[in-house]
């Protein structure tokens, strides 16, 4: 049933890892198995066996060729340097060829404690497990760059957090977990040997080109390729109305992947502030901070590949201030992108990104001031165009005269757009604004509707639904509501049978707090 595993991190050096055992549990059972990512890794589909993958995915079983560890990493957590973090809960099997011609590192999360575990039990409660599930497949279906699960293993344990939980246990799968933290543990030591092992690994691992680059350039060039995949990244999030929540150092990957789902949350109302992070309580990770975090977090990487990058300091610090100066118009671009997606646009008329960036985040303004959910608003503006009237302000192509905004003729696609702002007064200047935009796109109406619903999700794993499938699958020990959802939200653009799934909360179901499984 299980491929061959190979073991580049395990040969590494013993200082970048510790070998470690998982820690049986009483009485695994299978939760949910991603049949389809098994797939892609080369599982034998026809031998699957339930019983036998709860023991190997819950650490009671390993295959013979399995070498498990943990890494060892540092992180900024909340602006505080820790000198030592590492896997405290976390041991890596191994990897796996991909379908894609690619490695994919597999993980065990909340497999035991391990010897970067500083007084933690080692253990994941069935909440942020199942949570960690949904909102990663939910990522990888609407195309943003994260590391996924591949099964959820109940361990017929309670674990003890505020209360205690039932205990499981996530597979985790990644191209890798190199991390700007990992980074920062060896630069901490001054071991400029282990940085630059951790370079090759990574150009190996994810940028490959470089490798062709003379040897000396590669350091810096690993730099800019990071700053460009990080700005790629946050815009993707910011277009969900995603918060990632704890971005630390140790959970910025050099892949450019999402990693560590623990107080995520998707926002429902826009507001540009938003925080849900129960850790969070300067607001330093809201929605409108991620661009600015993530440069902090590259230029903490920077640091540490000074003594790489030129043994002129003065020259290394110079060059490498350069490269996160870079990220502000990179992410600048790429978010352009995503908003030019997001209002149906494809082609650009401007040299630079500033007139559809600046259309776009007027949008987000009149989002902000009517207290609009931001899913269903970019959603809606499809079923203005499928309005479709001839004449009609909501046509392409004719937009309305500047003295009907206030109230225009409606057509069931723009009432429904304006049926979810409570103040619509921004809203009624942006629209003739959008369609005179549109006007300008070689495309019909029906080719812009459908390419906005290609751009923006019908559904998105929204707090008070995952919190109410925790809690079937905690009070009831019942995962069909999970089942349900997660079907859902792995196809993400098709509207489903169920209207519940893409209704913003009421009042009394919003979750305005999420907490991580530590």
């Amino acid at each position: 049933m299980f491929p061959s595993f190979s073991h580049h991190y395990a040969a590494l050096p013993d200082r970048m890892r510790a070998e470690s055992a998982p820690t049986p549990v009483t009485e695994p059972s299978l939760i949910v198995f991603n049949h389809s990512l098994a797939q892609a890794l080369g599982f034998d589909a026809a031998a699957f066996d339930p019983l036998k993958a709860a023991e190997v995915l819950s650490g009671n079983r390993l295959p013979d060729d399995v070498r498990p560890v943990a890494a060892a990493y540092a992180g900024h957590q909340f602006g505080n340097f820790v000198a030592q973090l590492g896997d405290g809960r976390a041991l890596l099997l191994g990897e796996l060829p991909h379908a894609d011609g690619g490695l994919r590192e597999v993980q065990l999360k909340g497999a035991g404690r391990t010897p970067f575990s500083r007084g933690g039990d080692g253990r994941a409660p069935i909440g942020p497990v199942l949570r960690e599930y949904l909102v990663s497949e939910a990522m990888h279906a609407l195309g943003v760059p994260t590391t996924r699960a591949l099964a959820a293993v109940a361990t017929g344990e309670s674990v003890f957090r505020q209360l205690p939980e039932p205990g499981a246990v996530l597979t985790r799968v990644a191209t890798s977990h190199l991390r700007v933290g990992t980074f920062q543990y060896f630069a901490a030591r001054g071991d400029k040997e282990a940085l630059e092992t951790l370079v090759a690994l990574a150009i190996e691992r994810h940028y490959p080109d470089l490798g062709e680059l003379p040897e000396s350039e590669r350091p810096l060039a690993l730099l800019e390729a990071v700053v460009g995949r990080q700005a790629a990244l946050i815009a993707q999030w910011k277009g969900l109305g995603f918060i990632h929540g704890v971005m630390n150092t140790d959970n910025c990957a050099l892949s450019g992947e999402t990693i560590d789902y623990g107080p995520c949350a998707f926002m429902d109302n826009f507001h540009p502030a938003t925080v849900f992070s129960s850790i969070d309580e300067r607001g330093r990770y809201a929605w409108d901070n991620q661009p600015a975090i993530a440069q902090w977090n590259l230029a903490r990487l920077a640091e540490t590949l000074l003594p790489l990058i030129d043994a002129d300091q003065e020259r290394a610090v110079e060059q490498a201030t350069r490269a996160i100066e870079a990220f502000s118009e990179r992410h600048e671009w790429q978010w352009a992108r995503v908003l030019r997606a997001k209002l149906g646009l494809c082609q650009t008329h401007e040299p630079s990104p500033g007139a559809d960036l600046a259309l776009g985040e007027a949008l987000l303004d009149a989002m902000d001031q009517g207290s609009a959910d931001f899913t269903l608003s970019f959603r809606r503006l499809a079923l203005v165009l499928h309005d479709g009237e001839p004449g009609e302000p909501g046509e392409p192509g004719e937009p309305g005269e500047p003295g009907e905004q206030a109230e225009p003729t409606q057509g069931s696609g723009e009432a429904a757009l304006r049926q979810g702002f409570e103040r619509s007064q921004m809203l009624n200047a942006w629209l003739p604004r959008w369609r005179e935009r549109l006007a300008r796109e070689s495309a019909s109406s029906a080719e812009l509707a459908t390419r906005l619903e290609a751009a923006n999700p019908a559904v998105i794993p929204r707090n008070h639904q995952v919190e109410r499938v925790i809690r079937a699958a905690i009070d009831d020990d019942d995962l069909a509501p999970f089942e349900h959802l997660l079907a859902a939200v792995t196809r993400p653009f098709e509207t489903p049978d169920d209207d519940a799934l893409i209704a913003p909360p009421a009042r009394d179901q919003r979750v305005l707090r999420t907490f991580c499984g530590t």
